[in-house]
Formats: C-alpha cells, structure tokens, sequence
C-alpha cells in the first residue's frame, strides 16, 4: 500500500462515519483509500457531521494511540481537557454507583445490619476496609450494590456522600502483561489514581483471588502491593469472599488479614428470602414478559428450602423464579408471521445489493440500500408491536413451573413434589406389600416414616427415616430397599449400597468419609458422602452392617441424630433427604443352631415361636450394638420368614417378569398350576428364604425353554405349555393352540 498523503489522510479521515458498500465503492472511485476499513465501522447517527467537527480527528487519533499503549505497556495516557481523570480505574474497572444511578442494578432488600457494619467500617480513620465473608449465594456482592443505591439517594451518612464504588476486574488487570513490571506499573496507576481521588472505594469481589495475582518470578503480588496503602488508610477497599476462601488465602496471611475488617454475612431466612423475591419480582416480570402468582413466590421459597440443600438463600429461591419464568417464556414464544416475513425480505434485499455492488452496477445498489433501508424500519416497528403485545398478553407462572424447576434441580421427579403426592404416599403400603411378600408388619412401619416425613410432621434435622432390618437371609430386606427406591424416587437407581462386609478392618473406616490430609486419596473424597453429594435424594442401603469394624457405628451417630456427615474436607453433607437402611442378620445363626422357632409350626405356636425369635434376636443385638447406636434408629424391624404360602405368591410375581422375557423374544409360554405349585415346593428352603426359588424358576422354567428352542422343537408360532408329569416333575411341550392370554392370568393373580 502506498504511503497516504496529508490531503489523503484528511480525505480519508472526514468520510461519514458510516458507509455501505454502495458508499464504498463510490469514495474507492474518488480517490479514497480503499485499506481504510475502521473508517467504515462507526455509529450511523454521526453520518452528516460538518468537517469543522472532523478537523480534532489527528488529535483523537494521537489520545487513541495513548490508550493503547497504556492498555499495552501500563502507561496510563495524559489527561487531556474534560477527560475523566481515572483513566486507569476506568480501564480495569466498573463504576458501580454509575449502574445504580442509572437504574441498572437489582433493588437490596434486608440486610440493614450487615450495612450499617460496612458504613461503620468505611467510616473509620485507618483499617477502614471491610471484607463480606459468607457462602456464595447469600447477597455478598448485592450488599455493595445496596451501598450504591442508598449512596445515589443519599441514604447513608455525609461521611459517605458523593462516594463512588468501582469494582476492580483483575483478570482484565492481568491480562496482556507478558513483561517483567506491567503488571505493577498497572497497580502504581490504579493506587496513584485512588489517592488523588479520595472519593473513590475500589470493590474487590473473590477477595482471595489478590494472594497471587500477577506474580511472577521475583515479583509481588496484588496482595502485597496494596498492603501499605490499605494500612494508611490511603486506600478504601471493600472485599467479599467464602468463608473456604477467606481461611485458606486470607486468614494465613496475618499481615493482610489485620488490614481488613470481618464482616459475617449470613444465608436469609425464609421470611426475608420471600420480601426479597417480592422485591425483585417486577425486574423478573419485565425480562421474561410474564407474571408470577403468589403462590409461585412462595413455591419457590418452599421447595428450595425443602428440597435444594448444597445451596443457600437467596441465591437458590432467585434461580428458581429465574429459571421457571424462562422456561415458560420459551415455550410460549414464537414470532409472528409478519416479523418472519419481514425478516426474510430484509435478508433477500441485502444479498440483491451485495450482488449488485459485485457486479459494479452502483445505481441498483443504491436503490438496494434505500429499501434495505425501509425495510429495516418495518422489522423494528414490528418487533416493536410484537414486545408490546407480548406485554399485554403475558404468560403465568405458576406452582407447578417453580415445582418443575426444583424437579430438575435436583433430580426428584416433578410429580413427586406436587400436590398429587398424597394419594402417592396413602398407597404407597399397598403398593410395596405387591411387591414384598410376607413382611406386611415391616412394609407398614416403613411407609408409616415416609408419610410423616413427607407430610412435614418428623423431624426436620434427622433423616426421612433410619431403620435397622433384621431377619435370617433371603426374606427380603435388600429386596425392600430397592423397591422403596422405586417407589419414591421413581428409579432402583437412586439406591446407594454399600456392602459393609469390605468395612471390617479400623483403617478401613476411612474410605465413607474420605482418607486423611497427608494420606493418598485425600482430594477423592468418602465412598459414603461423595455419592450422597451427587445423589441427595436416596436410599442408603447399608448391607450387612454387623460385618462393619465398631467405629464405624460411631461415624453413624452423626448421620442419625443430626442427618449430616462431615467428611475429610470440612464438608457438611447432607442426609436429611435420605431413607438409611441398615440390613443384619445378627441373632439367626443362634435361632438356626437351638432351633426352637425355626420351621413352621401348627397355627396355635406360631405366635409363641415368633415372640421366642424375637426374644432371641434382641439379645444378640444388644450383644452388637451399642445402646446409643440403637437408641437412634427409628425403627427396629424383625423380618419373619416366608412361608410356604409366601413363596406360592412370589412364584406368580417371578413368572410375570419371564413371561415379559419370552414374549419379547417371539415366543409364547403358559405355566399352569401344578407347574407352579411344584415349583414353589422345589425353591422352598426355610433357611435360605426365597433365593433358593430363582435358582428352581431358572432350572425348571428357562433351561427347558431353551433346550426346547435350541433343539427345534418350537416354532414362534407355538405355545409351550409347562405343567407335570404322573411323577410331579415338571415338563414342557409345544403345541399347535390358540394364544391364551395366560400372562394377564399370572399378572392378576401375583397382584
């Protein structure tokens, strides 16, 4: 490119600020330089501006250049005229009390303590920087926003009157620093700017993030270079922090931490969360273009602090509002076909003039670009409309939209928080007795804990419900867990089992909370909190639990009494949202080898038998437990065993699932009665319960079928019948024979 003449460049330089490409290539035909593109990228409204007002244009480009080399070399450009003298701090930083002003932030509601500390502090001769400690989410940043506003209007003391707030970006502070003292020359910029400038407090959000901040080797970080104006008082600081944060970055570093003044901030309660989502509601009303009903508030205030535990108020009730008045915005938005039109001629027009400036014919172009033009005016006017209409026909958010945001918060199914609920837990004995069979006694003791739970009648600090299940092997204590898990949490999924059985060593009682500082596998967490901390809304299903080393029946106090567990890191994790099953089959080896109380007996001695194995099994258990391990379970449930009627019923519950198998592979199978009954007869073992019956089903039932299909012997079109033989076995056979549906027979009979 040659080298532009003074002529040029002033040619160039008083172009209109704003040029398409029929413009283009009308000034490249006069004579313009046609490589200066910035000039074609300016604001439309200064188009028709006089060349008098373009003749300052070489002294703006020299204070551009300044700019940039400060914002390059961290030389902070001269002060020219009218210009703002904290060129710096506006660099790096936002002028919070400029937002307030213009009505940009979100109003602050509550909170007049945790205020009135940060005016006391700020108004103090030396150490006068306050630091907002608190867990993320409770408002930290929104009390400085607060100052703002009550320092636009004048609300707060005169010692504080036209004070300006600017929060300091420090990954913009950073960046671009790759030579050795840019970095601090940025600092010496910003310090030397909020000396001249008493009226200023610099904000530092993630206050932790200053301890090493721009250091490199052999230089100081942000930390250490504030440190001697903020101890004379040079400097007003406010920071806000974790309290994680705070301990582990700030707190070790005395000298930095006796120049800050602690302010706790603490999560809001239910009452204040509710005012301030009252508050903000018309900020949230005008942005998704909806309304929220009361009982959405109060919703969104409930369900979070019933069911959203890692989070805290406000910050988790606020996201539920947000989130549910997008959601039902989105599913309600779409654009009129008249926008849409509109839009499509628009982009068919400006590909035309496009193609026309290709082709050189300039005067096409520009009629192009005057209805480019026109066309542009219509699709705002029609969004215009459009936002309007929008306005006055918004969409409701309800109850069930914050319930279907909570839903996927946290992973408890929507339906299983709404109102609907309680026909769910009225039944939910019933349902559980078709599933587990024989345990009517154990099933109602179970459902009785999850209704008083569900309906808020228990103990709001405890766990749904800790319940210790005893009974010999194969009775159905695990199978209950599972089904449980299902039925409350919609998923077998949402079972967490861990086999005590792997817990008998002491070292080994480390592994549910998380191994030691110092020791290897200390950042991986507990095998019992970490899958709790992913899955709050689960049945732990202990196994085996008298297998377990004694301490860890201490590491349980905790859960059971307080429903949490601190794990390696200082974590509190949360088990109130919790079922804790704990399974043991302490005391039937002592009913197994005295064997009074084993087997069935007539009718008249099977109370007397069931009250000797109680008996039996109370006193082993005192044997196992401590008295405040058993003192804190809610429950001690005595599984009996299965008779032989039982195990009849579970046959039928069995089958269905084999049938369901079959059909899907293409075949037809009918199981009649005597095939059943000597089924039940051959799984039927009093000491091992019901798992001896998969291993008969498997034997009888599914080794025959696939011997039968394997051999050729059954086409899909058949039905193979299972049933007995003169001598009680069981047979199979296929026959040519109507479909009967036998499977719907099964289904009503386990049911």
């Amino acid at each position: 490119m040659t080298k532009q003449t003074a002529i040029d460049r002033k040619k160039s330089i008083s172009l209109p600020q704003t040029i398409d490409p029929v413009d283009r290539s009308l000034f490249i035909r006069n004579g313009f330089d046609p490589n200066m593109d910035d000039i074609f990228d300016f604001d439309k409204d200064n188009k028709n501006e006089d060349d008098d007002n373009n003749d300052s244009d070489d002294d703006g480009e020299d204070m551009e250049d300044a700019s940039d080399s400060f914002r390059g070399d961290a030389t902070p450009p001269p002060a020219q005229g009218g210009e703002d003298k904290t060129s710096a701090l506006e660099s790096f930083g936002t002028d919070i009390t400029r937002l307030a002003r213009e009505g940009k932030l979100d109003p602050m509601v509550g909170r007049e303590s945790e205020l009135a500390r940060v005016v006391h502090v700020l108004s103090r001769r030396k150490k006068n920087n306050p630091v907002l400690i608190g867990e993320p989410g409770v408002g930290k940043s929104a009390i400085v926003e607060g100052l703002a506003q009550n320092i636009v209007e004048r609300k707060v003391s005169r010692v504080l009157y036209d004070k300006r707030i600017i929060s300091l970006d420090l990954g913009s502070l950073v960046a671009g620093t790759k030579y050795r003292g840019q970095f601090e020359e940025r600092i010496k910029a910003i310090l030397d700017e909020l000396r001249s400038h008493p009226e200023i407090i610099l904000f530092i959000d993630e206050l932790h993030n200053i301890v090493g901040a721009g250091s490199t080797q052999d230089s100081m970080d942000t930390a250490n270079l504030l440190k001697p104006a903020l101890a004379r008082g040079e400097v007003q600081c406010i920071g806000a922090t974790t309290l994680d944060e705070y301990r582990k970055s700030i707190e070790k570093n005395g000298a930095l931490e006796r120049r800050f003044q602690k302010i706790i901030v603490d999560p809001t309660t239910k009452e204040e969360t509710l005012t301030i989502l009252a508050n903000l509601k018309p900020k949230y009303e005008d942005f998704h273009h909806v309304t929220y009903t009361d009982g959405a508030i109060k919703a969104a205030v409930e369900l979070t602090n019933r069911y959203v535990n890692d989070r805290f108020f406000p910050d988790k009730a606020i996201d539920a509002i947000d989130e549910a008045g997008a959601g039902v915005h989105v599913a309600h938005v779409e654009a009129p076909e008249e926008v849409e039109a509109l839009e499509e001629k628009l982009a068919t027009v400006r590909q035309k003039k496009l193609d026309a400036v290709k082709a050189q014919n300039y005067e096409l172009a520009a009629s192009f670009r005057d209805k480019e033009r026109q066309l542009q005016q219509q699709v705002e006017q029609a969004k215009t409309d459009w936002m309007k209409q929008m306005d006055s026909q918004r969409q409701i958010v309800g109850e069930e939209d914050i319930a279907r945001v909570v839903a996927l918060m946290t992973g408890v199914p929507v339906e299983r928080i709404a109102e609907a609920e309680n026909e769910r837990l009225r039944v939910i004995a019933d349902e559980l007795k078709k599933k587990v069979v024989g345990q009517d006694e154990a099933i109602e003791k179970v459902a009785k804990a999850i209704q008083r739970n569900r309906l808020g009648l228990r103990n709001e600090k405890r766990p749904i419900g800790t319940f210790l299940l005893l009974g010999p092997t194969g009775v159905g204590k695990t199978y209950l867990a599972k089904k449980l898990s299902e039925k409350l949490f919609g998923t077998e999924d949402a079972m967490i089992r861990i086999d005590m059985s792997e817990y008998m060593e002491k070292f080994s009682v480390s592994r549910l909370v998380g191994a030691p500082p110092g020791y290897v596998g200390y950042e991986e967490g507990g095998q019992l909190t970490e899958r709790v901390r992913r899955k709050p809304y689960s049945v732990v299903l202990l196994d085996e639990v008298e297998k377990a080393h004694h301490d860890i029946f201490n590491i349980l106090l905790q859960v059971m009494d307080e429903g949490c567990l601190t794990d390696s890191e200082g974590r509190k994790v949360d088990f109130k949202n919790t079922i804790v099953i704990l399974t043991s089959n302490v005391g039937t080896r002592q009913l197994k080898d005295f064997g009074f109380g084993i087997g069935f007996k007539d009718a008249g001695n099977e109370s007397l038998n069931k009250e000797y194995s109680r008996s039996v099994i109370q006193k082993a258990l005192h044997k196992t437990f401590s008295p405040e391990f058993l003192n804190r379970l809610d429950e001690i449930i005595l599984f009996d065993q299965l008779s032989p009627e039982s195990i009849r019923r579970i046959v039928d519950i069995e089958l269905v699932d084999i049938l369901h198998r079959v059909e899907k592979a293409g075949y037809r199978v009918q199981v009649d009665d005597k095939a059943r009954d000597a089924i039940a007869k051959i799984g039927f073992d009093v000491q091992y319960g019901a798992r001896p019956l998969k291993r008969a089903l498997q034997t009888e039932i599914e080794d025959k079928l696939t011997d039968l299909i394997l051999s050729g012997k059954i086409k899909k079109e058949q039905d193979v019948v299972f049933s007995t033989d003169k001598d009680d076995k069981i047979s199979c056979k296929a026959k040519t024979a109507k479909m009967v549906k036998f499977r719907q027979a099964v289904e009503k009979d386990a049911q």
